[in-house]
């Protein structure tokens, strides 16, 4: 079948099986997976062989730094424990058991290769996962956690991958391992750093949305090649590279530009996710047939697919249990420490019974000082954070039970090299496996979700906490109007942007008069200079962490689209 033909109707199925998905409250992926199953045992199907290569070098940067650039830095650090865990720890001792389990079932293929199946195994893919937990309300720290897992958990798996698969031709100390994925962590965040900066910076200069958006499409391949080149992870540079973007691109680009972008990747992710899952079923068929051709059984692939599954479910429920109880120890120290960042608050505010820190606090420079409260302010929001977002273990049971694989599982099963003993077994076990739990896990996941009874986010509370976001940023504004630095402008102009009358759309006959031009350009002007000291105002507070990510995201989608709108039509020549 010709190759065209066969892409426009996966994307047409991918958007079909989609659609009817939201109409029966359904997870896209787990729909799509289904799909590709069903389609795999029908004659006539194609069955599009696809290298693995291409799959982790061509489809994962993308989607990765598509995640990542959506990820609000401050939620990521304010995770990254149990973050780290799961993505490291929970990846490293899935490995070992994987690997245990697999020598023992499958003796022949040696340890370096059951561990490598293990490291295949071990990542997860929050797709499923975070699609049904919007749909159900999950509480935003929650999906903040499987996120930001599945950015960083295939870098580690990989890491891992490699290390087992080059154990395979030769001999690997653990010191080595343990060597390599240090290095391939410091070398790969200095590279996302680096491309992050730059990314942004030179995006800056272009001004025009659709040149912003083509460049952005080749940034996670500019941070995943020269890592790889450098022996590091590439998917780590990717995410680290789409971290910094997505913090500093609100302060650099333009709401245009960022709007245009945000439209075209979402796109842009939505069909690679859903056709790798989709392809994810149709090659059922295929690797069943390269079972039998190797003269292996697939009933026995099946029945070593199921006790890894398992596996790596208990493993995970068992793991949840001890960082569900470090976070309440994080609550309990955040509740002890809060005291006394109010007596350090108390006293910057000009309360002076410590006299010894106000003496202190008159000695130090102004800069000094400004610093100091900065951090303070921080701190005091890290630590309203801890004591009002927590899982609790009604969480952690959801966060035990989210832990499905995906597509990514069967592209690295696929990586395993051809003279792997028994690799159709173990590239159809890996996919037993990835099936299994996408599967069983996402289609009970939602009654997971009920049963445990995670209580949903406060609408009340977010909207008290729009409101006195959108009030600093009103100050912000009036901050400006009171004293415009770029002006002089009509006072006409000035009650317009103070009562935020937008630019009439009606046009009028004949060629506008050279004061109603001037009055519009000063509107334009002036309304602009607010919106951007109201920007950074926003990203003040975004740093501090003072507000919620979805608060702070609603307000700059607020702001980003008054702004795009002006800014269109002040690039417009005057007529």
């Amino acid at each position: 079948m010709n190759l065209t033909l066969v892409a426009v109707l996966g994307v047409v199925l991918i958007v079909v099986v989609a659609a009817f998905s939201e109409r029966l409250n359904l997870a896209a992926p787990l729909s799509l997976v289904v799909a590709g199953i069903g389609l795999s045992f029908l004659p006539g199907v194609p069955h599009p062989e696809v290298e693995p290569e291409l799959i982790l070098a061509g489809v994962l940067p993308p989607l990765l730094y598509s995640a990542a650039v959506n990820m609000p830095m401050v939620d990521f650090r304010r995770n990254i424990r149990p973050i780290t865990g799961l993505a490291v720890l929970l990846v490293v001792g899935t490995t070992l058991g994987a690997g245990w389990l697999f020598h023992w079932l499958v003796p022949g293929i040696g340890w370096p290769a059951a561990f490598a199946l293990g490291a295949v195994i071990s990542p997860t893919d929050a797709v499923a996962a975070t699609s049904v937990g919007r749909r159900l309300g999950l509480p935003p720290r929650l999906l903040t956690v499987l996120e930001g897992e599945g950015l960083v958990n295939d870098a580690s798996a990989l890491v891992l991958l490699r290390s087992a698969v080059a154990a395979v031709a030769g001999s690997v100390s653990v010191w080595g391992v343990v060597g390599e994925f240090v290095f391939s962590v410091v070398v790969a965040v200095g590279i996302g750093i680096l491309v992050g900066v730059v990314n942004v910076r030179a995006r800056a200069l272009l001004g025009n949305a659709v040149l912003n958006t083509a460049i952005s499409f080749v940034v996670p391949f500019i941070a995943f090649l020269p890592a790889e080149e450098a022996g590091a992870s590439g998917v780590l540079a990717v995410v680290v590279a789409g971290l910094v973007t997505g913090h500093l691109a609100p302060r650099h680009l333009r709401a245009t530009d960022r709007l245009a972008e945000t439209v075209n990747w979402r796109t842009a992710a939505f069909l690679l996710e859903s056709g790798m899952f989709l392809l994810m079923g149709l090659s059922v068929k295929t690797l069943v047939d390269e079972v039998h051709e190797d003269g292996s059984s697939v009933w026995r692939a099946l029945a070593i697919g199921l006790a890894a599954s398992a596996l790596v479910i208990v493993a995970r429920v068992v793991f949840v249990g001890p960082l569900v109880a470090g976070l309440y120890r994080e609550q309990r120290k955040a509740a002890r420490f809060k005291p006394r960042l109010e007596t350090t608050q108390a006293v910057l505010r000009g309360d002076e019974s410590n006299p010894a820190v106000t003496e202190r606090l008159d000695k130090a420079s102004p800069r000094r000082v400004a610093h100091f409260r900065k951090r303070l302010d921080r701190a005091a929001a890290d630590v309203e954070f801890r004591l009002t977002e927590t899982l609790g273990w009604r969480g952690g049971v959801v966060l035990g039970w989210a832990g499905m694989r995906g597509a990514i599982t069967l592209a690295a099963a696929q990586t395993l090299p051809q003279d792997t003993p028994d690799r159709a077994l173990l590239v159809l076990i890996a996919y037993v496996v990835a099936t299994t739990t996408l599967l069983v896990q996402g289609m009970t996941l939602p009654a997971v979700i009920r049963a445990a009874r995670v209580p949903e986010e406060d609408p009340d509370r977010a909207r008290q906490e729009y409101v006195r976001l959108m009030t600093e940023l009103a100050d912000a504004a009036k901050s400006v109007l009171d004293d415009p630095a770029d002006g002089p402008f009509s006072e006409a102009v000035l009650d317009r942007v103070r009562s935020d009358v937008r630019v009439p759309g009606k046009a009028t006959a004949g060629r506008p008069a050279p004061e109603q031009v001037e009055s519009v350009q000063q509107y334009l002007r002036l309304r602009l200079r607010v919106l951007t000291e109201q920007s950074e105002r926003l990203q003040r507070a975004r740093s501090s962490g003072g507000y919620s990510s979805e608060t702070v995201s609603r307000a700059q989608t607020a702001l980003d689209v008054e702004m795009a709108r002006l800014e269109q039509l002040a690039d417009k020549p005057a007529s």
